[in-house]
């Protein structure tokens, strides 16, 4: 990724395996060894983040694109998209503020050429996605696997060792 100014490391599964679960426990796990967090989540919906009738959703139905709506606790930009296409992840790193960030986590794109966990739960029957995918460095699941060529595998019910894994084997740091 050409507009990556820290490391970038992605969550790749099917929907339903628990991405964002495990985000959510890994998260403040990263935090508490002093790692600075960003997060890309990739949607496959049209989503709102501001609701019909307010102000800023108004503005923004009125053509102003972008809006940035601030309070004392948050700010919050929503750029209109001239043509629906795919998002790249590469673009979406040209508009976010990645000063003092040491870790920048992405769930969802699946197809980007970016170092990637699998997170896979042979009970939803769904291929692994690591044999045609060289990015993944570590599948992480909740049952054994048997394939053959498997990268580092981790208990997708551990985050702690996930974590571990992410400050150590991918980020090259001690604890």
């Amino acid at each position: 990724m050409k507009n990556a100014q820290v490391p970038i490391l992605g969550f790749a599964a099917y929907s339903g395996t628990g991405k964002t679960t495990l985000l959510t426990q890994l998260i403040p796990l990263l935090k508490n060894y002093g790692l600075r967090i960003a997060l890309i989540k990739h949607s496959h919906h049209n989503f709102e983040i501001d609701k019909p009738g307010k102000d800023s959703y108004r503005l923004r139905e009125a053509g102003a694109t972008p809006v940035m709506l601030v309070s004392s606790h948050r700010r919050a930009i929503i750029t209109e998209f001239d043509s629906i296409l795919e998002p790249k992840l590469d673009d979406q790193l040209k508009a976010l503020d990645q000063s003092g960030l040491d870790l920048i986590l992405v769930e969802g794109f699946k197809a980007e050429k970016i170092s990637k966990i699998e997170l896979h739960r042979p009970s939803l029957k769904k291929p692994l996605i690591f044999p045609n995918d060289n990015n993944v460095i570590a599948v992480a699941t909740d049952s054994l696997l048997s394939h053959s060529n498997l990268p580092i595998i981790l208990d997708l019910n551990k985050p702690k060792l996930i974590s571990n894994f992410i400050i150590e084997s991918f980020l090259g740091k001690k604890l």
